[in-house]
């Protein structure tokens, strides 16, 4: 990261399961949390128990005060608060703004760009519980970071102080991403909801902590077969082994 991005005043709008890790995240890696803003009593008590030290303070003042905003907000929310922002020219040139939506690269952020932001879309591919046992969890995670070419290295010098390791994705790929990770995110607690329930009928008590492990180890197995080499010692992929033009679409 460039020396400028050395000790950010970190402002974070929103504090639901993501803005509070992730501040505190960056807490740890020895940058300033400005304010955070929070407005229901759930998400107040969330922010004071992840950065109690941390003012809560209303949406202008946090952008006013900060280097770098997060802006951890929902999906449905983010344009408007963006574009809302920029009317009233808050935004500050050679601000950092991030968002972590999964769906959005960096032209939803455009608004505050035209103000002389420096946008960027950091998103951490995992299932969050707005609680401290997050942070740890973070330093298994991928994020997937889109930003103009120039500041990508920003981006991803963030993620590895939040401790996690960065993928590059394209503007034009955000949505298929999305996609990939609503799938799995869904998939999982579908799976898990149908089979704690089959047990909790025929009397197993502890359902969850019966099919932990299970559940862990098998994941942990897939994304293993799904991920390896060709070399692998495991085996050769399904259909590694048939002829070129079996592995074809289309013919």
């Amino acid at each position: 990261m460039s020396a400028r991005a050395g000790r950010l005043g970190v402002g974070i709008i929103g504090a639901g399961r993501v803005g509070p890790v992730l501040g505190a995240a960056l807490a740890g890696a020895g940058h300033a949390i400005t304010g955070i803003s929070a407005v229901s009593e759930k998400s107040r008590d969330r922010a004071e128990a992840m950065l109690p030290a941390v003012p809560i303070l209303d949406i202008p003042s946090i952008v006013e005060r900060s280097e770098l905003v997060i802006l951890a907000v929902p999906d449905t929310e983010l344009e408007s608060l963006v574009a809302g922002l920029a009317a009233t020219s808050s935004w500050l040139p050679g601000q950092l703004v991030m968002h972590t939506a999964a769906g959005f690269g960096t032209g939803i952020l455009a608004p505050a760009q035209r103000l002389g932001a420096i946008p960027l879309a950091i998103h951490p591919a995992m299932d969050f519980t707005g609680t401290s046992i997050d942070i740890s969890r973070l330093t298994e995670s991928w994020f997937a970071v889109t930003a103009p070419t120039p500041v990508q290295p920003i981006g991803q010098a963030l993620v590895v102080e939040m401790g996690g390791e960065p993928v590059l994705v394209r503007e034009g790929d955000r949505a298929a991403y999305a996609e990939a990770i609503d799938i799995a995110t869904a998939f999982s607690r579908s799976i898990v909801a149908q089979a704690t329930g089959i047990l909790s009928g025929i009397g197993v008590e502890h359902p969850g902590a019966y099919l932990s492990s299970l559940v862990r180890s098998s994941v942990d197995n897939a994304l293993q077969q799904a991920g390896r080499l060709p070399s692998d010692p495991l085996g050769p992929l399904p259909g590694e082994n048939l002829p070129p033009e079996a592995g074809t679409i289309g013919g």
